[in-house]
């Protein structure tokens, strides 16, 4: 039995009320077992559906409808009046309403304060909160509910969904229930039942978070893959035909209108359009030059005044602006409102890109729906893009210069070359040899620069690689290096090597790939001094790489770098093309070293 039932009428019996009931014993035990077997079955299977109805809310729902639908539930099982739902803003430090049953939101305080509230103090203390009165409750400011609504008290119950990522928040929520009675009493039992469902509340909103960032993530690897394959399959790059490629697909997926890429002058003046979606339609004219002046949302990204924001119609941050209502925002010139109000734009996000510590460009997304708030997922989406553009725009510059680049270089060889045959000719005794010399070494530096502005230049084609000959002249180089810099004590082995393992896949890439992870093995022997050491292998159907150095790497930087997430441009890079050319990186720790594997899979005829 769930009761022990001798102890149940026990207790009973010493109830003042039970004294004046005559009966023996074997009364109150069959009043006890049929408490048990008719009531509390009946009250445990109840309380088990609504659990159950509460779980199985479709995840796939918005924020406040899956709160709406909950707090019905909520209402219905515990006779309530109605029920709201307040969720914690860290960027603003109020509490923001978002979803009742019935459904008022329009008519509710958008904000509260954190700071002398229920609803605060519910957050702060995470702990329910119980008003018998709520015309006596000093932190329950709008009285007006009482008569408006004919309420006359509530309980507030905390609930929280945890951050699922390195970088992400813990959400924090509060469900206040009211009722028509005045000082009412709330029971224990009544208590935990709603305590219970608000738990069984935040596992909705935690699948639902769960399945957010996966989709998210999806997309996000989607579009750093498209990206990649553009700059390979291409000679060279474009940043309109990324934005071209990417924004619609983020676009359907986000629901925006419209995205562009600044420039920020070095003297904070003016901003220039660099990239825009769409680009026709009158929506973007690239090269145009804006006075920061002109917009006040620039002004605040930058840094160049001071600006207290309305919680209710924006919200800054260090990472973003978001502009809640464009057409109420004091952030929004009027010139940016009328644009907004013709092509129906009720949101704005400004992601400043920062270089060396300073901001020098930032991104603009339009969004159709009026998002009172991103999630760290979205906002995390639009942050990778911003970053994945900004070193697309640095590598179309790059290609601009190289291109104008090969031609001195050409020209510079060839006459290098036509000096050496007129050395040749003219000039006799010593100062011939020296000239001839000197001759010699431009034409071979010379020759090297043309070599590497036309490698550089051209991505070239996916080719079958020796995996061992692409490291041991990487390995070579990197030693080099190591010499050039003055890095002491730094011993170098190498082998065994499989001198039968081939690839497909652009040179650049493995070559890129063994330059970053050399360089940064090389970085993390200790200055004391310690060893460098490279081999090859194969396993199965894979061409392994092994880079192993002294040193200790921990394992959440581990973690961090396998997830793509570490510090550092190179192994950001190194991670990206990783994923690419279908390969697989990993890293092992043991006694003071660092081994760092590279496996791709096996070239096949």
């Amino acid at each position: 039995m769930l009761i022990n039932l001798e102890h149940l009428a026990m207790v009973a019996r010493q109830e003042p009320w039970a004294k004046k009931v005559d009966a023996g014993k074997e009364f109150w035990e069959a009043l006890s077992e049929w408490i048990e077997e008719n009531v509390v079955a009946d009250f445990l299977s109840h309380v088990t559906r609504q659990v159950d109805e509460i779980v199985e809310i479709e995840p796939d729902m918005e924020d406040p409808s899956i709160l709406s639908r909950a707090t019905r539930y909520m209402v219905e099982f515990l006779n309530a009046h109605h029920a709201s739902v307040r969720i914690y803003d860290p960027d603003s430090a109020q509490m923001l309403s978002f979803g009742s049953y019935p459904y008022e939101e329009r008519t509710r305080l958008k904000y509260i304060p954190l700071e002398g509230s229920v609803a605060g103090e519910v957050i702060k203390q995470r702990k329910t909160y119980i008003v018998p009165d709520i015309l006596a409750e000093d932190l329950y400011h709008n009285k007006e509910v009482i008569y408006k609504k004919g309420v006359r008290s509530l309980m507030a119950l905390p609930f929280e969904v945890p951050r699922l990522s390195l970088h992400g928040r813990t959400m924090v929520g509060v469900i206040q229930v009211y009722y028509a009675e005045e000082n009412r009493v709330f029971s224990s039992l009544e208590l935990q039942v709603a305590e219970l469902f608000a738990k069984r509340l935040s596992i909705v909103l935690t699948r639902k978070r769960i399945l957010e960032i996966s989709r998210i993530t999806e997309k996000k690897e989607a579009i750093i893959q498209k990206i990649y394959r553009t700059i390979g399959n291409k000679k060279g790059v474009k940043t309109k035909e990324i934005f071209d490629r990417i924004i619609p697909e983020l676009a359907g997926f986000m629901n925006l209108q419209s995205c562009a890429l600044f420039s920020i002058s070095r003297s904070y003046d003016h901003v220039i359009l660099e990239a825009g979606y769409p680009s026709d339609g009158g929506y973007h004219t690239i090269g145009e030059s804006f006075p920061v002046s002109s917009e006040p949302a620039f002004e605040v990204l930058l840094n160049l005044r001071s600006y207290e924001a309305d919680p209710a119609y924006e919200i800054i941050t260090p990472s973003y602006i978001s502009i809640l209502s464009p057409e109420r925002s004091n952030l929004i010139s009027a010139n940016m409102k009328h644009f907004a109000r013709i092509h129906n734009i009720n949101s704005i996000l400004y992601v400043p890109i920062y270089s060396d510590g300073e901001i020098t460009h930032f991104m603009t997304f339009d969004a159709l729906d009026q998002t009172q708030r991103y999630t760290d997922a979205e906002t995390d989406l639009f942050l990778v893009l911003s970053r994945e553009m900004m070193k697309i725009k640095k590598m179309e510059r790059l290609d601009d210069a190289l291109h104008d680049f090969k031609n001195p270089a050409i020209a510079i060889a060839g006459f290098a070359r036509r000096l050496t045959r007129l050395l040749e000719n003219e000039f006799k005794g010593p100062s011939r040899n020296q000239a001839l010399r000197y001759a010699g070494i431009l034409a071979e530096e010379t020759r090297r620069l043309q070599e590497l502005a036309l490698s550089i230049y051209q991505v070239g084609e996916e080719q079958k690689l020796n995996l061992t000959e692409v490291l041991k002249r990487r390995f070579e180089i990197n030693t080099e290096a190591i010499k050039e810099q003055f890095k002491q004590n730094v011993r170098i082995e190498e082998g065994p090597y499989d001198e039968n393992l081939f690839v497909k896949c652009y040179p650049m890439h493995l070559e890129r790939v063994f330059d970053n992870l050399l360089n940064n093995a090389t970085k993390a022997i200790p200055i004391q001094g310690g060893f460098l050491w490279i081999r090859t292998y194969g396993d199965g159907d894979f061409a392994c790489a092994e880079i192993t150095n002294t040193g200790h790497m921990n394992e959440n930087d581990r973690l961090k770098i396998l997830e793509g997430e570490g510090e550092g441009r190179g192994l950001y890079i190194t991670y990206r093309i990783m994923q690419l050319i279908r390969g697989k990186i990993d890293f092992k720790t043991d006694q003071g070293t660092t081994t760092l594997v590279v496996c791709l899979p096996r070239y096949k005829e």
